[in-house]
């Protein structure tokens, strides 16, 4: 027995019926709610947004120390300056370019004083416009405190911070930004105090120590006896 016309059955029908025909459609839409759900949801928590001083970085990505990725620009004495690039969404990354305005982050090694040797050992190791993560310690005014890794190889990083110290070409200070009594704070200065100990028992950069050869050369040319030897020496070659 047929239903009437008018019975809920045949409403559900129909719609199932327009669905059927109009499924793409359906789905474009479904698929373009999603993209825009996940865009809203990136921009809300900054995910999306190119930080071009240290000042627009909210204080919550600082405070849970976020990894920030970013392209090398250039090495100066103050730190490295560095291209924030944020996560790109799929489809939508040459739109995300239009947007984005240009500048440069400042970033400073944290918890590490670096020699004069340090500046070219940096511009001799990074390449231009290499790929980095850093990691958010601190900041002050427009500097940024961070922790730097960099990749070596496909399954490999380094972290700048403690390369350095391991090379001999900087000492370990108070890292900025973090709390002196917090689990972080000692857990990365017992890091780079480790790496600052092994370029000390290696007497690398600043902890090289000469020889015992040659500290006996200098302790022998400055003795006053033979100094006097040579003096005389250098009389009997004259008078002679």
């Amino acid at each position: 027995m047929a239903e009437p016309q008018g019975e809920p059955g045949n409403y559900v029908a129909r719609i199932s019926e327009w669905a059927d025909s109009h499924l793409t459609v359906l789905r474009n839409i479904s698929t373009g709610m999603a993209i825009a759900g996940v865009i809203l949801f990136a921009k809300s928590i900054k995910l999306t947004t190119k930080f071009t001083s240290a000042l627009d970085i909210p204080v919550e990505f600082i405070e849970k120390n976020v990894k920030l990725r970013g392209r090398l620009c250039h090495i100066t004495e103050k730190g490295l300056e560095v291209e924030h690039v944020p996560i790109s969404l799929p489809f939508l990354s040459s739109l995300q370019r239009k947007w984005q305005s240009n500048g440069v982050l400042l970033v400073r090694l944290a918890g590490v004083e670096l020699t004069p040797n340090a500046m070219a050992w940096l511009q001799e190791e990074l390449k231009p416009a290499q790929m980095m993560w850093f990691q958010l310690l601190g900041r002050e005014d427009l500097v940024l405190d961070c922790l730097i890794l960099v990749n070596k190889g496909r399954f490999f990083s380094v972290c700048l911070n403690e390369e350095i110290l391991r090379q001999g070409l900087g000492k370990t200070t108070r890292i900025e930004g973090l709390h002196h009594d917090s689990p972080l704070y000692w857990k990365l200065h017992k890091r780079l105090l480790q790496a600052e100990l092994k370029a000390l028992k290696k007497n690398k950069g600043i902890w090289k120590e000469e020889s015992y050869v040659e500290k006996l050369k200098d302790h022998i040319s400055n003795n006053k006896f033979v100094q006097k030897l040579k003096q005389f020496a250098n009389w009997l070659r004259i008078r002679i």
